[in-house]
């Protein structure tokens, strides 16, 4: 079995929530979430950015503007929507949550 294999299903796992938190902070454009996440090393592309952000509009999760830019059309800039606001907040909760019942399993496992 391959380990990065596995970090990679992992990372995908927490993208909606990362992706969620990032653009609950302001408005961004795609290619701003994208930067975002190379820095934090949680590399993502457009082809699998474009279907996610859709697939959280469609659910009600995120709105958008469109944005005047200086170099070329105008931008799509999305933002949480209420629902998508209570949504992030249980997905917090359950994430912490399993954040914690994962080191308590590792703790145990390590002290045996």
């Amino acid at each position: 079995m391959k380990i990065e294999n596995t970090k990679a299903q992992l990372r995908k796992g927490v993208l909606e929530l990362c992706i969620l938190g990032i653009i609950s902070e302001k408005e961004a454009y795609p290619s701003d979430i994208i930067e975002s996440l190379k820095q934090e090393e949680l590399i993502v592309v457009e082809g699998t950015m474009y279907p996610l952000l859709t697939r959280l509009k469609n659910a009600g999760l995120l709105g958008y503007n469109w944005k005047e830019s200086s170099s070329g059309p105008p931008r799509k800039y999305y933002h949480l929507t209420s629902e998508g606001t209570s949504f992030l907040d249980e997905l917090t909760g359950a994430w912490d949550h399993l954040v914690q019942v994962v080191n308590k399993t590792m703790k145990t496992h390590n002290h045996e």
